[in-house]
């Protein structure tokens, strides 16, 4: 049902009340003005008729019917005389006021006032008076049927002109109603006009204010589901590039250990066999031999120095625990006086391929930044299994971080070694340390099919 119906309906049903309300007040008073001029002129006959029907009674029968015809109509009553024998001798002629016409059976019923008739004998007859309301109520019945059709003309013009005045104001509600459909079917170009009336016109206001902010959301959310899209391809791209760069250090790493190795042994053994053969023949070949032997020996020094560098392939072959071992026997060989302490207790959990390097790299980002930025003398390196993760935590008692650290640029190395491990669904997080040195933790999930009973085990 619309708000124009709903609205004409209640303008309709409060008319009819204060109609019927009038015309309940009406009919009471027409039944009070029957009732008194009835009763009234009922009473004046009676009286009437009392003192002289005693007086024309004596004189008889036919000295009471002359009378009677000489009276002629009394107002609002109905004389009939009847002879001794209950003949009916005289009654009294109808009125000549509004003849011809009479009011609804109904209506007469509701508006005259009940009184019983009244008998007068005498010796040879009887006089009977009846109460007559027929004109009375016809004056009532001709003023209500003026009123009700007034208040029908009344109805019928306050309803036109409440028709035409809602239908007027509701109209910019309409204008709403579409818009909003329209909004509903996709369309965030709607804009409603200057809309008729206070109410009208600040609905209008805030649907277009509402429909420029949701046009500015759905833009706001289309870009920033194309920036992480973009950023998804980005990262899936750089899980692609960091994996190639990883096969290629692997290969390269064994090409050095496996083809460049051998031969850099072959020419040592080489170079020391000529030296050994021109010793006692020529010095100067002997000590260009033994040069080669010397550089060569330190060129197979520097490319195993190279190689953990490239790719961890003790990680590959003997797993993480002994290859954080490696990497901190290094460190203690490259920097003297630094102290590294390993403790690694993983037990029984299983770790994937990825996830283990990922460690191991956070292990070298962290041994490298603590010995390069924060100078630290002592490191040590943590690594924990829980039942759903492994966590990696390294913590140095160099000089900290600076205030600003995280506003700075740069940080390449961590943020590299953040998307490597977010990307195997773990996170990086480094804070200061107490009372100083900074600790860097790494942790990466193991999936719950793969998580066994966990054994303590200590490495040195």
């Amino acid at each position: 049902m619309s708000l124009r119906l709903k609205i004409q309906l209640i303008v309709v049903l409060l008319t009819l009340l204060f109609i019927a309300a009038v015309l309940a007040l009406q009919y009471r008073a027409f039944k009070e003005s029957v009732n008194e001029e009835v009763v009234a002129a009922n009473r004046v006959a009676a009286q009437l008729l009392h003192r002289t029907a005693g007086v024309y009674a004596a004189q008889g029968t036919p000295a009471m019917l002359a009378y009677l015809q000489g009276l002629g109509r009394i107002r609002s009553n109905d004389v009939t005389l009847f002879d001794a024998g209950g003949r009916e001798l005289y009654r009294s002629p109808p009125s000549p006021y509004k003849a011809g016409r009479d009011a609804p059976a109904w209506f007469v019923e509701l508006v005259a006032p009940h009184i019983t008739e009244q008998a007068i004998d005498f010796a040879d007859g009887k006089l009977v008076m009846r109460a007559n309301a027929s004109r009375a109520a016809l004056d009532a019945w001709d003023q209500f049927t003026v009123l009700a059709a007034g208040a029908l003309l009344l109805l019928a013009v306050v309803n036109a002109l409440v028709f035409w005045a809602v239908g007027r104001t509701v109209r910019p509600f309409a204008q709403i109603v579409g818009a909003l459909k329209q909004l509903e079917s996709g369309r965030l170009d709607v804009a409603l006009p200057a809309l008729h009336g206070i109410e009208a016109n600040a609905i209008g206001t805030a649907f277009n204010r509402m429909v420029r902010a949701l046009g500015h959301q759905l833009e706001t959310e289309k870009r920033a589901l194309r920036a992480e899209t973009q950023l998804s391809d980005s990262r899936e791209l750089a899980r692609w590039v960091d994996h190639r760069i990883e096969q290629e250090r692997r290969a390269i790493a064994r090409e050095l250990h496996d083809e460049l190795g051998q031969s850099v042994t072959a020419m040592r053994s080489m170079a020391l066999s000529i030296a050994q053969r021109a010793h006692p023949h020529d010095a100067q070949v002997e000590a260009a031999a033994r040069t080669i032997a010397d550089e060569a020996s330190r060129l197979y020094d520097a490319m195993h120095g190279l190689i953990p560098r490239l790719t961890p392939l003790v990680l590959d072959h003997l797993g993480l625990a002994d290859a954080l071992n490696d990497l901190a026997a290094r460190t203690r060989q490259a920097h003297a006086g630094v102290q590294v302490d390993v403790d690694v207790r993983l037990g029984d959990t299983p770790l994937g391929s990825d996830a283990a390097l990922a460690l191991y790299r956070a292990a070298q980002e962290g041994i490298t930044n603590a010995l390069r930025h924060g100078r630290a003398r002592r490191l040590t390196l943590l690594l924990r299994a829980t039942d759903d993760a492994v966590q990696f935590e390294l913590l140095d008692d160099g000089g900290g971080l600076a205030s600003d650290w995280s506003e700075r640029r740069g940080h390449h190395g961590l943020h590299w070694l953040r998307e490597r491990v977010e990307s195997l669904g773990g996170r990086v997080a480094l804070e200061p340390a107490s009372p100083h040195g900074v600790r860097l933790t790494a942790q990466v999930p193991v999936p719950p099919e793969s998580t066994k009973p966990m054994q303590q085990e200590t490495a040195p």
